[in-house]
């Protein structure tokens, strides 16, 4: 059965944790991992630095990492970076070996979060003998089986429920757009920033209680 793990690791655990070393203050999100045969590529979001710091990213990792500043949204930052998996036997590296699916991951200067999607708990048991034997300490914070929702709010919590419900009866998730992420959340009274997390997390709640579980 598809099983969900929560996991926490130290700030410099992870490769990208480097940033936290020169720009406490920031923010990292994953967005998602491009695997190929001969790269590893993350989109991450960084918050909480001016664009010019991001430009500056490549001085802050290792020479072989390349990273690019893809967008930049109100302070939101999306960067690309590409690196080759066979020389940093790390998380990464880890989640492709076990066949995990990294579901989000947001890192700050304290700890990173993980969640994971496995086929089954054997999955992420093979996936903390990969760190254990590589000497990368992790602290899993939540352990569960994937199954159907079956109340009404499919898993949500109210905050969002009330955004995803605002953002679809204003016009947000219509084509075109008749209303902006910023008139949404002055309705809510929070940072744009704010909500757009709001939005990816209650998004990501729908499909774990309806289109994961039809596949599982």
């Amino acid at each position: 059965m598809v099983t969900i793990a929560r996991i926490e690791f130290g700030p410099g655990v992870f490769l990208l944790g480097r940033v936290f070393e020169r720009f406490p203050g920031a923010t990292v999100e994953l967005e998602r991992i491009v695997p190929t045969d001969e790269r590893m590529i993350p989109y991450f979001w960084v918050r909480g630095i001016d664009r010019e710091d991001v430009e500056s990213l490549s001085e802050t990792l290792p020479e072989e990492v390349v990273v690019v500043l893809v967008d930049s949204v109100d302070g939101e930052h999306l960067v690309r970076a590409t690196w080759d998996p066979a020389s940093r036997q790390g998380i990464l590296s880890g989640l492709a070996e076990t066949e995990l699916t990294l579901v989000s991951a947001l890192g700050t200067d304290e700890k990173w979060q993980f969640e994971l999607r496995a086929d089954d708990h054997e999955s992420i048991t093979r996936f903390q003998s990969y760190c254990h034997d590589r000497g990368i300490p992790l602290r899993l914070v939540g352990l569960h089986a994937l199954e159907p929702v079956r109340e009404p709010g499919y898993g949500l919590t109210d905050k969002q429920r009330e955004a995803l419900l605002l953002a679809y009866e204003r016009g947000y998730y219509a084509s075109p757009r008749t209303a902006t992420l910023e008139e949404v959340a002055g309705e809510l009274g929070i940072t744009r920033q704010a909500l757009a997390s709001r939005l990816r997390r209650g998004t990501r709640r729908l499909v774990e209680g309806t289109l994961a579980v039809e596949r599982a």
